[in-house]
């Protein structure tokens, strides 16, 4: 009999953190995580869609799957440090993976208000940086662990209308990359995932709530879902403890790059 192409039970009864769980990718990975019979902690400001999230990882992983929803904005900086102690009193010893998913773009003015880039700064760089860092000094302590960080195509490509989010992205990757030369001789993995359009929720709210302006971003061509990203990221975390994926870039077939998209 031949083997299976991959083991698909290496993710049983490990632990997922997964920031920006109430919605879009983040609830996509957690409930695939859960699937996979992962336990699962998920992160995120609202609740009541978080619970939700928690309901259907729970019915995906069944009784013998953890599963913890945890109120969390990420960018308040005493709330993050105190994370680690209370996931260990709400009864997690160890945490086998960090997804830092949480994030957005405000805006497609050029730069535009000091507050959009406050946000942006704050939400997808600093708050990726601190939570890398307060988990990886808890993974040090096993020696292993897995640090997955949600990049973007415009971490690699600047494009007109992007240039805070870009820039920001691009700083993404550079620490994403540093800190996997730095971990390199420990048991710690790093790798960042980095998708081109995806529909999600993540247009209505760059473009201020307008769902028309938003939707055209995806007209003429198939794009992305949360749950191809999902896969993706699963994918990356199911390797072998000797296989590190540093960077999986991900694009819908009729993208080619930021500004190269064939729709019909």
């Amino acid at each position: 009999m031949s083997k299976p192409l991959f083991n698909t039970t290496r993710l049983q009864g490990k632990t997922a953190v997964i920031t920006g769980a109430s919605g879009g990718i983040g609830e996509s990975t957690a409930i695939l995580f859960a699937r996979a019979g992962c336990n699962v902690i998920l992160l995120a400001r609202r609740k009541e869609a978080l619970d939700q999230v928690a309901k259907k990882c729970q019915e995906e992983g069944g009784k013998d799957v953890k599963v913890l929803a945890k109120t969390l904005d990420v960018n308040d900086r005493d709330a993050v440090e105190r994370l680690i102690p209370e996931l260990k009193e709400a009864g997690f010893s160890s945490f086998d993976i960090l997804v830092n998913n949480a994030g957005g773009a405000i805006g497609k003015e050029q730069v535009g208000a000091m507050s959009d880039i406050d946000f942006m700064l704050s939400t997808n760089l600093a708050s990726l940086m601190q939570l890398s860092n307060v988990f990886v000094n808890e993974m040090k302590k096993a020696d292993t662990g897995h640090i997955i960080n949600i990049g973007s195509l415009a971490g690699r490509e600047a494009y007109v209308g992007g240039s805070v989010y870009c820039a920001v992205k691009h700083a993404v990757k550079a620490f994403t990359n540093s800190l996997m030369k730095e971990l390199v001789a420990t048991g710690i993995r790093v790798s960042e995932v980095a998708p081109g359009f995806v529909e999600t929720n993540f247009s209505v709210i760059r473009f201020r709530g307008d769902a028309d302006a938003a939707s055209k971003v995806y007209e003429g061509f198939t794009p992305l879902t949360a749950e191809d990203i999902a896969e993706e990221i699963v994918w990356v975390a199911l390797r072998p403890p000797h296989v590190q994926i540093a960077e999986l870039h991900v694009l819908p077939s009729a993208q080619g790059g930021a500004t190269i998209i064939a729709r019909k």
